[in-house]
């Protein structure tokens, strides 16, 4: 965990000297609660975002969660109701879609990749609980937020179609962004 931090917090260094740099699109929240099956549950804090030169910029200020690495996705739909998967039974923030995927890839390959665009950079929570390591999508704006949701799964993200949807697994904390 330690190289991770320190991986981290260089990533961070580099991501925040090109927030100076950020175009003319001013700085947006997005509350994040956790979710279940039945229904929104409490706020674990926001996720800021903003327009760079080098692709949106995603800040979390995120509280109360287990330390670990999670996935990290753009949903099609701007909602965090539960709903009903293809197998009919109810999963938590459901009414959110799939991964957000205008082009019709149909693959998971990161953010970096040609695959869709939901695919975020993981998000890393520390010993205490807390999310505030900035991300860079490069192929998003702000403008591809609109109407769409921020998920947070339980497991982590390999950023392949193996093992199902990258291996991120359940919703645990979702974020609604409105047009």
């Amino acid at each position: 965990m330690r190289h991770a931090n320190l991986a981290g917090a260089a990533v961070a260094s580099l991501l925040l000297a090109g927030v100076g740099q950020a175009q003319a699109q001013e700085r947006q929240d997005v509350e994040m609660n956790l979710v279940d099956t039945d229904g929104v549950q409490e706020s674990i804090g926001s996720i800021s975002y903003e327009d760079t030169d080098h692709g949106l910029l995603l800040t979390p200020d995120l509280s109360e969660l287990p330390p670990g690495v999670y996935g990290f996705h753009l949903h099609q739909n701007a909602s965090c109701e539960p709903g009903e998967d293809d197998s009919g039974d109810t999963q938590a923030a459901g009414e959110a879609g799939g991964h957000h995927d205008p082009d019709d890839a149909g693959s998971h390959e990161g953010p970096y990749g040609e695959g869709h665009l939901g695919d975020l950079p993981v998000l890393i929570v520390n010993e205490d609980g807390k999310a505030t390591l900035p991300v860079l999508a490069p192929r998003l704006s702000a403008e591809d937020l609109e109407g769409r949701s921020l998920m947070i799964h339980e497991g982590g993200d390999t950023y392949t179609d193996e093992p199902k949807l990258g291996g991120g697994g359940s919703r645990m904390a979702c974020g609604v962004i409105e047009s």
